[in-house]
């Protein structure tokens, strides 16, 4: 039984690893990826110019140093003199105190940088996040949104702050000493010119190796924390099913996984860093071989191949920093391109060019007045998938004022028909009408702050009572909340808690019982004032007691008001209007519930089920 267990658990994982491996997997350095990423600095632009001069310069002064050390060697150490000694040691002190001043402000400028570009990064992740549709969060795992703006936001902060800036200066270090090298000793400096290919053929080798291993590694760690975030918000149900170990064996699967990459990747550095020393090293030794039978045969002076080895050695040493940096740089790559394909990442569909937002007639009728609204469903087939519809040939009116209860069994489409109205989604046939206009031509943003939702999931955010009951009416006073909850008759509800209105609800509302945050939630539509209400399962946290004191209250919240009802209570459904009888994503049955109970037919073996549960309860 366990090996059955592992083994599933074992398929389980590699399912994960291929829906993720679908993304591209090899980027190398992407110049079109850095000009992005630059392009984020544009508030700090005037610190990058600057940034850019010192790197330049930082480039040239270590070169220099070495080449003044070797003139001072060269010239007045070879000839005795003092004075000449003084002032080029002066000389080196100035250089290098302004090398390290430099080097001070190069620092902060890339920390700096790469703190801006870093927000900006975060922002613009939840910003596009925030306006994407539902259908979105139901594809995208939450550890994979977490590890874009954590983990590889943190591998673009290193690139930026120190991979881009050091290896800049690297290169343009050998850039500087190369042109030195060159201008002293042509022929010597050709020697080096032509070992370079051996170089670059071991880097190109390394490079492709690392591009595959860093993404590999990248990806395995999305769906730890992927299985992690999943893990903690399914907390209950793990424990509830004694699933811990299972769970627990299923991410030390995973966590070997991403191990397994990270060992390939320090292994293969360990390679390269003393390939790439050992090339200094031969590099050198040819120069020795070749400068000193040069200077046996008199074609060149011993002092001048000893400056020449002082500089070559400064040629040579940010080829073992480069290399070490390289790897940083792939992680830094492969961060940004997962973090732009989610920014880039299309929403299924946005509000119409053209679209408008919907009259608030509210405004005019004071600012306790309710108008609702009138919509109307027009053929309206839907499915998340097109290829699989749920909803098939939807038609009826909800008239302004009027509840609607939507009842059947579960997947018979009842919260579809919610979220279409929500605009969550949009038909995939047919039209919605919304006070005659088209949803398409509305702006979702109009439609929302016209709509009070209570839902069976009540979800509440960190922070007190008083700012969760005002998320839909910021501003709000704590008397006008009062006044909510006293339409509610909730009063004692808020007296009964800790600190009133003040109480922190703790995280996802884990400080309130089940039936206070629900009470909450209901508050928090009142106050909104909506044109639209929407009860989705709304009073199944509640219990009788408690529901039957709301009731009142519920007329209250629903007069006047175009509502929406899916619920399994008798009491709230024996008062709409109209009641729709879905079955398999069509209206089977529709009328009030005195008429749909006369005739004898779905809906009336559904009350007959519902007074069963309700007198078992």
């Amino acid at each position: 039984m366990k090996d059955a267990a592992r083994a599933r658990d074992l398929i389980l994982v590699h399912r994960m690893r291929d829906e993720d491996d679908d993304e591209e997997q090899f980027k190398p350095l992407d110049w079109r990826l850095i000009r992005r990423l630059l392009a984020y600095a544009r508030s700090v632009w005037r610190k990058l110019l600057v940034m850019v001069a010192l790197t330049v310069i930082r480039s040239a002064q270590l070169p220099a140093l070495v080449l003044i050390t070797a003139l001072v060697i060269k010239g007045p150490i070879a000839r005795g003199d003092l004075h000449g000694i003084f002032l080029g040691t002066v000389g080196y002190v100035a250089l290098a105190v302004l090398t390290d001043a430099m080097f001070h402000f190069r620092q902060r400028y890339a920390l700096e940088i790469g703190e801006t570009v870093v927000n900006g990064l975060r922002s613009e992740i939840f910003a596009r996040t925030q306006r994407q549709p539902m259908s979105f969060f139901h594809r995208m795992k939450l550890g994979r949104i977490i590890s874009r703006v954590t983990s590889d936001v943190e591998a673009v902060r290193v690139g930026i702050q120190d991979v881009g800036f050091v290896s800049a200066i690297q290169f343009g270090q050998m850039a500087f000493t190369g042109m030195v090298l060159a201008y002293s000793d042509w022929k010597m400096f050709l020697v080096i010119v032509c070992m370079a290919p051996f170089l670059w053929v071991v880097n190109k080798h390394f490079r492709m190796k690392f591009s595959r291993l860093t993404r590999a590694s990248q990806e395995s760690f999305s769906r730890v924390t992927a299985t992690l975030a999943e893990s903690v918000n399914g907390i209950r149900v793990t424990q509830g099913f004694v699933r811990q170990d299972m769970n627990a064996g299923l991410f030390r699967s995973l966590l070997s996984d991403h191990s397994r990459y990270n060992v390939a990747i320090a292994r293969t550095s360990a390679v390269l860093a003393p390939i790439l020393e050992l090339n200094s090293q031969f590099f050198v030794a040819t120069l020795l071989v070749v400068g000193g039978w040069r200077v046996f045969h008199g074609t060149l002076q011993a002092d001048d191949l000893i400056m020449f080895f002082l500089l070559a050695n400064i040629f040579f040493s940010p080829i073992t920093v480069i290399g070490n940096q390289y790897n940083q740089g792939l992680l830094a790559m492969a961060g940004a391109e997962r973090i732009f394909r989610l920014i880039d990442t299309p929403p299924d569909w946005e509000d119409a060019p053209g679209a408008e937002a919907l009259a608030d007639p509210r405004a005019a009728r004071g600012a306790a007045g309710v108008a609702g609204a009138r919509i109307e469903f027009r053929a309206v087939s839907f499915g998340y998938d097109p290829a699989r519809l749920v909803l098939r040939d939807i038609n009826f009116i909800a008239e302004p004022g009027r509840t609607v209860a939507l009842v059947g069994h579960t997947g018979s489409g009842k919260t579809s028909v919610i979220n279409l109205v929500s605009k969550f989604y949009l038909p995939t046939a047919g039209e919605i009408l919304v006070d005659g206009r088209d949803i398409r031509s509305i702006t979702g943003r109009s439609l929302h702050r016209q709509m009070g939702m209570v839902h069976q999931q009540n979800y509440l955010f960190t922070g007190s009572v008083l700012e969760n009951i005002r998320l839909g009416r910021p501003d709000a006073t704590e008397g006008d909340v009062r006044v909510a909850a006293e339409q509610l008759g909730c009063q004692d509800v808020l007296a009964e808690l800790q600190d009133g209105l003040q109480t922190q609800v703790g995280e996802r509302g884990a400080g309130l019982s089940v039936g206070q945050r629900q009470l909450v939630c209901f508050m928090r539509a009142l106050l909104a004032n909506p044109r639209i209400v929407i009860l989705d399962e709304a009073t199944s946290s509640i219990d009788a007691v408690t529901e039957a004191r709301l009731q009142r209250a519920l007329a209250t919240l629903l007069r006047e008001r175009t509502s929406f009802v899916v619920a399994h209570r008798l009491s709230t459904i024996r008062g709409a209007d109209l009641v729709l009888v879905l079955d398999q994503g069509r209206i089977v049955e529709r009328g009030t519930h005195p008429a749909l109970l006369e005739k004898g037919g779905h809906y009336a073996a559904l009350y007959r089920q519902f007074v069963q549960v309700d007198d078992r309860r």
